[in-house]
């Protein structure tokens, strides 16, 4: 599995949802930029902006590509639970597709607020919420079952986007805007399907036999042809304002 194409599949989904809040946050201005969990670079790759950059992740080999992808970045291997700069040391600190992976989604968030300086900004750009995720027709719902358990199993929580505006406000965040990024899916191309299907293999591979995967597979490909595929999952963002005082 190629993580970084998918990293790069998900960063072309918030693409526009990371322009407006970047220039809401102003990034032009900004100072010191910090991405938490920034796995291979492929957000971190596409930032304009004056202010260094700087990115952590628990995973040495996404560094050692990350390196690759956004070598102006300065990069860190260390635990969003414990980030490892000095207080108020940023202007924007964001994560995208991060915190439905920590133990303890709060902590990430106090953190990402300590180290931010007051006044300044806190972004959580997707947190997808898999329990209310739709899959028609009918006969593909179990697709989504066995993608939210899988999840679970790998140790996400795969239902944290519906409580991510709830814990920016539990970590004392002032919310400025919060809401869902999407609103469906349009018809992906011949190479993102093949893509997102060789997400759900690595996912199901040890929990699902390879004929029902393959049988679920063709449904979809005929979902699609027919233009009957529906497949929305609800991906919630949070754009929030350390208080001053």
């Amino acid at each position: 599995m190629d993580w970084h194409a998918r990293y790069l599949q998900q960063a072309a989904w918030t693409r526009d949802l990371r322009a407006y809040l970047f220039k809401k946050a102003g990034l032009d201005s900004a100072r010191r930029v910090l991405e938490v969990g920034c796995g291979t670079g492929a957000i971190l790759r596409d930032l304009t902006t004056p202010a260094p950059l700087h990115g952590l992740d628990l995973n040495p080999s996404a560094l050692t590509q990350a390196l690759v992808n956004a070598p102006a970045a300065l990069l860190t291997c260390g635990n969003g639970l414990d980030l490892p700069y000095p207080s108020h040391s940023f202007d924007i600190v964001y994560c995208h597709y991060y915190l439905l992976w920590v133990s303890d989604p709060l902590q990430a968030v106090f953190e990402m607020k300590r180290v931010t300086k007051p006044g300044g900004h806190i972004l959580a750009l997707a947190e997808p919420d898999y329990f209310a995720r739709v899959d028609k027709p009918a006969a593909l719902r179990p697709l989504g079952e066995w993608q939210r358990d899988a999840l679970q199993r790998q140790g996400a929580d795969p239902g944290f986007g519906a409580r991510l505006a709830e814990t920016f406000f539990s970590a004392g965040i002032q919310l400025r805007e919060t809401g869902t990024i999407q609103g469906g899916v349009d018809e992906p191309s011949v190479r993102e399907r093949e893509m997102e299907w060789a997400v759900i293999q690595a996912d199901l591979g040890e929990s699902v036999s390879r004929e029902e995967i393959q049988k679920i597979k063709l449904l979809d490909d005929e979902a699609w042809s027919k233009g009957e595929r529906v497949l929305y999952v609800p991906t919630y963002f949070a754009w929030g304002v350390v208080p001053t005082r």
